[in-house]
Order: structure tokens, then sequence, then C-alpha cells
């Protein structure tokens, strides 16, 4: 990624420089700041919606330019989350239970610190031993690679087996569809070690800052997110651009063609899907500490299918539709099932958005499938090449 690269790529420009100023204000007018303009849960939910365009961006990348339609990739934003989710509660916990233990006469042996905090975390699932994928849960540094790892570990194996048997077009679809459905009924069960249905909770709470206000802590994570969707859409776009950009798009027009042509699609494929997974891992491990928790429904396989519909309204094969499509849509979501948009009220009937919402979604998405086929985006790019 040279300066060339960034010089020669108006819109990457133009993207950098509205994040960055929506970033300032957002900053500027925050609780922590002292200005109190925009309220510590609004600066949660738009961090949150930045991780949710960094995912979306990387579902294009996959999708829009490879021509890969995955409906697995929330799944691996899912493993991100799970995985820092381990770190802040066991860091929490550990502070709770050392903070009880501490007016003991006798000081507890560290077998019984451990014991202690395994009750704390899984006795909702009725047990006390940490599962061996909790091994690394009191390193943070440890745990930061598995978000990192786990998800592009997973991608790079299914990926291996589903690539080198050429499968394509809707049966690749169905089975990261199977995958993300068979992770999900697994994390449900009480014994996958990380609570089942119950999940992890309290992820808003960071070991060592527990005096530090939450407008702050929202603040930093609201700042991180932003500086990961830049990274990852200046990434992106360098991935697509030039040779590899090419090659990629002509794996998505004509396979076939391509393949004939000497290039080793399957080297490229799992390349792109590897790669997204761990920018969705990321994403997954900077909006849960947002959320404050995460369990297995967030990886349910209709995650991901939402996720497709907000690139395609958004605009597929355009980075910049994938960030419109997935923060207006999000956005939107929180308005209407939050409570913010008023009932509409018929005589007959009325019409409570929390219930019509998805519905309202539905028809936004199949009457842009009809009537704009090329998203938002495309619509923008339309209306700024529009001849005078």
């Amino acid at each position: 990624m040279t300066q060339g690269f960034l010089v020669t790529n108006r819109s990457v420009r133009w993207f950098l420089f509205t994040l960055a100023l929506f970033t300032a204000v957002i900053a500027f007018g925050s609780e922590a700041s002292g200005t109190g303009i925009f309220s510590t849960s609004l600066v949660k939910t738009l961090g949150k919606t930045l991780c949710l365009c960094l995912i979306a961006v990387a579902m294009d990348v996959v999708w829009g330019y490879c021509g890969i339609l995955s409906l697995g990739h929330f799944a691996f934003f899912g493993i991100g989350g799970y995985a820092i989710g381990m770190w802040l509660m066991y860091g929490r916990t550990e502070g709770i239970v050392m903070t009880s233990l501490a007016n003991q006469t006798i000081p507890p042996t560290p077998q019984e610190v451990s014991d202690a905090i395994g009750g704390q975390i899984f006795g909702v699932v009725g047990s006390s031993e940490f599962p061996l994928i909790w091994s690394f849960a009191h390193s943070l540094p440890l745990q930061l690679l598995m978000v990192v790892l786990v998800p592009g570990l997973l991608a790079l194996v299914f990926g291996w087996l589903a690539f080198r048997s050429r499968v394509t077009g809707v049966y690749l679809s169905i089975l990261t569809q199977a995958m993300t459905l068979a992770l999900s009924l697994y994390l449900f069960q009480n014994d996958s070690g990380l609570r089942g249905n119950n999940g992890l909770s309290g992820l808003q709470n960071i070991p060592g800052f527990e005096q530090t206000s939450q407008a702050t802590i929202s603040l930093v994570f609201f700042l991180a997110s932003a500086a990961a969707l830049a990274l990852g859409y200046v990434l992106f776009a360098w991935v697509v651009a030039g040779k590899m950009g090419s090659v990629i798009m002509g794996i998505r027009d004509n396979e076939a063609r391509v393949r004939f042509l000497g290039y080793r699609v399957e080297g490229y494929k799992l390349f792109v899907f590897t790669l997204t997974a761990i920018v969705s891992g990321i994403a997954g491990a900077l909006y849960y500490p947002q959320a404050g928790i995460i369990n297995p429904a967030e990886i349910a396989p209709i995650a991901s299918i939402y996720l497709a519909v907000w690139v395609a309204i958004g605009g597929r094969g355009r980075l910049y539709g994938a960030v419109i499509g997935a923060a207006l849509v999000s956005l939107l979501s929180s308005w209407f099932t939050g409570g913010g948009a008023p009932d509409v009220n018929l005589g007959l009937y009325r019409i409570q958005w929390t219930d019509w919402w998805l519905v309202l979604l539905g028809l936004s998405f199949v009457c842009v499938t009809l009537f704009f086929p090329k998203g938002i985006g495309g619509l923008f790019d339309y209306l700024v090449r529009k001849p005078s």
C-alpha cells in the first residue's frame, strides 16, 4: 500500500476524509469530552455501527468482488467476540473473587482462586471447572491472538476443503450456512464451554478500568472501531485494485476462463475467504465489548443473511456501498426496533414498527433488487457521473 495507491484512488481518500470528519465530530460532542452533545448510548450505537460496516466491507469483498456468497461470515464475527469476551469475563470475575477473598485469615491457594472464578462463571450451567478452551483466558495478548487465529484457521480449513472440491454457487452458500448453523447449535449446548444459551455477559466492564466511566470507555471503543474501519477499508481497497483485483473479479465473472488462463483460482478464493474471515473476527472483537453481551443467537445463520442484505442494499462490488448499506440498515433497525419510530394508527389496525421492521427491510431489499440492482452505491455513482 504505497502513497501512489492512495493518490490514484480518489474514492478511498474521500472515504477516509468523511470517516475522519465524522469521528472528530462525535468525539468532540461525546460526554467523555465534556460537551455532552451526544449521549453515551448513542456513541456506543455508532461504535457498533462502525464495526458492522467493517464486516460489511469484508462481505462485499468476498461476495461482490470474488463472487462467493458466504452465509457464514457472521460466525467469524461471533468467534472474535467470544475470544475477547472470554478474557473480559475472566478478568472481571477474577477481580470480584480476589476482592471477596482478600479478608480471609488464611490466603487462598491458586486452586481455590481458580475454583472460585470457575464457579462464578460456570455456575449457571452447573459447573465450576474451566474447559480446555479457556486455557488462555487469563492472558489478553493470547486471547487477542485467538481473535485472529481461530476465525482464520476455521476459514482456511473450510475454504480449502470446499474450494479444492470446486464447490461453487448456491451449493457453496448452503455449505457456509450449514457450518454456521452447526457452530450455533454447538454453542447452545451447556457443555460447549461457553455457558450455552447464557453466553458471555458484562463485557462492557474492562478489567483494570473499573473506575473509568462508561462514557470514556465508549469513546475509546468508538475511536478504535473507526480506526479499524479505516485500516480495513484501505486494506481491501488495495486487495481489489491492480492485477489481484482483476483476477478476483475475473473469478466472479467467469471462473472457468480464469482457470484456463493458468491462474490458481482456488488459491485466490482461499486467500480472500480467509482474509475477510480474519477481519470479520477483529470487527466482532470490537463490537461485543460495546454491546456488553454475546450469545449463540448472534451466530445464527439469519445474521449472515442480514449481512448479505446490507451489502445488496448498499451496492455489491462497491466498498463504500457496503458501508452505506450497513450503516443505513443498522441505524434504521435501532430506530425502528428501539421505539424511536412512532406507531401508525390506521383505525382498524395499528402498525407497530417493532413488529413490522423486518417486513419493511424485506420490501426494501426486493425494491432495491428490482429497481436499483446496483444498490444505493450504484445510484450514487449515477448521480455523480450524470452528465450536466
